[in-house]
């Protein structure tokens, strides 16, 4: 999917300075015992579904938006799973970037998962037991939060 509108007007103005955004992650676990992944277009890496938030768009609606968009699932919202700054990254051509991710757990309603954007070259559902390699440690926290029986989302304070 192309770069939003709104951050290419953002970055006529500021250029490839730090930008600020809220982003999205989606733990979409079935009844089987699996979870739904993509395989990234740009790295080849196996992750949970993400997103940024468009201007005005409500969190859960997005999140599902973007589970529809990358994987043709239709899925609804369970619970807000983690709120968490992501440390600072930079892309190819220069532009930075910091994201403030929430995180929810989903489950799947309908629907067979498969490419559905330019965002991935392959979906699938992945048994719990036999997770791909390369999911970062940040993405087993979040699928071990979805696993967790506490309605409470994670922050960080101050004092953690």
């Amino acid at each position: 999917m192309p770069t939003p509108k709104f951050i290419l007007d953002l970055r006529e103005k500021i250029g490839h300075d730090l930008l600020w955004l809220t982003g999205l992650s989606a733990v979409v676990l079935n009844d089987d015992g699996e979870v739904l992944l993509v395989q990234r277009a740009d790295n080849g890496r196996w992750s949970l579904i993400g997103g940024i938030l468009e201007p005005g768009e409500e969190p859960a609606v997005a999140v599902v938006r973007e589970i529809q968009e990358e994987t043709a699932v239709e899925a609804q919202v369970d619970r807000l799973l983690s709120i968490e700054a992501i440390p600072p990254a930079a892309y190819p051509n220069g532009d930075r970037v910091q994201f403030l991710d929430l995180c929810f757990s989903c489950r799947p309603l309908a629907g067979e998962p498969r490419v559905n954007d330019d965002e991935s070259t392959a979906v699938a559902w992945w048994p719990l037991t036999a997770l791909p390699a390369e999911l970062t440690a940040r993405e087993h926290l979040r699928i071990q939060r979805a696993l967790s029986p506490t309605d409470q989302p994670v922050y960080i304070t101050a004092a953690d």
